[in-house]
């Protein structure tokens, strides 16, 4: 994995793109002199050492990495190919559309209720849109121990941190806490501040956040026909 070594590769691209994938990681080949550079619509492709970018390229085409990569690369544009010295690199290549993603929660979200002492058990359902806006913290946290980064990834930390914004902000909003939808709106807006303050951490920006609709257990449904 170096730019100079006994086993090459011409071309530095994205080979199986996926709609799913956020970033790809080129590591597993090495580049020689005549290699080429290949960027389609949507990619980026960012050259790194040793953990730290050296350049990133934002226009598709087509690219000869030796006269039109390496002179911008920061560290890197010092060094000609035919060298015997080897270097690490890496190619990362992000996908840079913005994703529409389905969640729901894995388990109840315990809300304070005076009907239900021990907490009223709420799931929510709905989508919301992500991408990648920061790529120091993306591979500062992610790339460097993950080859491949996909939607799935970012579902599960997005599940995984949905119990206390939704809890917070259901709390904030002062509806019937038997008819949240009325509030969906203002409650997801909250949440979707909450999420983007996290996941910005990563690298990752949440664009919108929706809730589509809560579920109550059956007990409140049975609680609800009783008190009319």
């Amino acid at each position: 994995m170096g730019f100079f070594g006994r086993q090459m590769s011409n071309v530095v691209e994205w080979e199986e793109y996926r709609d799913d994938v956020i970033f790809w990681k080129w590591n597993n080949n090495q580049i020689k002199k005549g290699s080429t550079l290949i960027i389609r619509p949507g990619q980026d492709a960012i050259f790194m050492c040793d953990g730290r970018i050296e350049g990133i390229f934002e226009d598709e085409g087509r690219y000869d990495i030796e006269s039109q990569i390496i002179p911008f690369l920061s560290s890197l544009k010092g060094f000609k190919f035919g060298f015997k010295n080897e270097m690490r690199a890496e190619v990362l290549f992000v996908n840079t559309r913005e994703f529409t993603v389905k969640w729901g929660t894995k388990s109840p979200v315990m809300i304070p209720s005076e009907a239900f002492p021990a907490g009223l058990a709420i799931r929510a359902f709905g989508t919301f849109n992500c991408k990648v806006s920061d790529y120091v913290a993306i591979i500062d946290k992610i790339a460097g121990i993950k080859d491949v980064y996909t939607i799935d990834d970012i579902r599960d930390r997005v599940i995984s941190a949905l119990g206390q914004p939704l809890m917070k902000w259901i709390g904030q909003s002062g509806g019937d806490i038997f008819n949240l939808q009325q509030n969906a709106e203002e409650i997801a807006k909250g949440v979707k501040q909450d999420l983007d303050m996290q996941m910005f951490k990563d690298g990752i920006t949440i664009t919108d956040f929706r809730i589509a609709n809560f579920s109550y257990p059956e007990e409140v449904y049975e609680y609800l026909r009783q008190t009319k």
